[in-house]
């Protein structure tokens, strides 16, 4: 029987939110992918399940006003789910080319902005819950030097995610948070030619310094994320909300 749940998915053009657009039509949702860049959306869609059936749109989360258009341009009535995966990481510096901004826009505003904005979509679905993933970070829970903006953004989102579990409890909008770990992206790996560059040792010696403080010694990939995804959406999940799941490898035992 097809599936006529939409569901919305951000940051879809690469890394985790392509691999949980992949995850999801192969469940048979329909998918509404975002993004900045158009020509990644289309790689994303083009590796999906029965690409024809999803759409993708390109927009900046950071203007309410463009979540809007894209909503609008889908032509979609209503949302089964929203999955927030956009973001950005990298160091902010005060005294030189600060990203304070560029990050806590794209983060959390970003964020915030694309949640409002799919609201009233939400409401109008017929399922008897909704469902709403905010991908955070393991960096919610931890200090990093150098990282202040990417850190508070992130904090900030398990506190936009408790706050809208209750305010959407009434409108049976289920909210939740994922904190992950080290996973298998490209933006991990450009990390650790950061983190390599910095203490002038090999990326290697870099990956090794990063797992040693990971018990189970490895990254996760990015379709164990999706498919943690999968199960807070579905129709069997009915009573989990305002909560973070930590998927860290044992990293960060909250």
């Amino acid at each position: 029987m097809a599936n006529t749940k939409t569901i919305l998915v951000t940051g879809a053009g690469s890394g985790i939110g392509r691999a949980i657009a992949q995850r999801l039509s192969k469940n048979n949702y329909l998918l509404l992918l975002l993004g900045r860049n158009q020509d990644h959306l289309e790689e994303t869609r083009s590796s999906l399940e029965s690409p024809e059936k999803h759409q993708c749109i390109s927009c900046d989360i950071r203007l309410p006003r463009d979540i809007a258009k894209a909503l609008e341009k889908s032509k979609t009535d209503s949302l089964y789910a929203l999955v927030a995966n956009a973001g950005i990481g990298g160091e902010n510096n005060y005294i030189s080319g600060d990203r304070w901004h560029e990050i806590i826009d794209t983060n959390l505003t970003g964020t915030y902005n694309t949640i409002q904005e799919s609201i009233p979509y939400l409401k109008k679905d017929e399922a008897p819950f909704k469902k709403i993933v905010i991908l955070a970070s393991i960096l919610a829970r931890l200090g990093v030097p150098g990282y202040s903006a990417y850190c508070a953004s992130k904090a900030g989102l398990l506190g936009l995610n408790r706050s809208l579990a209750v305010e959407l409890a009434q409108d049976k909008i289920l909210v939740n948070a994922l904190c992950p770990g080290w996973v298998d992206t490209e933006m991990a790996h450009e990390g650790l030619r950061a983190f390599s560059e910095t203490l002038k040792i090999t990326k290697e010696k870099a990956f090794d310094q990063a797992m040693a403080d990971v018990p189970l010694g490895k990254m996760s990939t990015p379709d164990e994320i999706a498919q943690l995804i999968v199960f807070l959406i579905s129709d069997a999940q009915t009573s989990i909300t305002g909560q973070t799941l930590d998927i860290n490898n044992g990293a960060m035992m909250p």
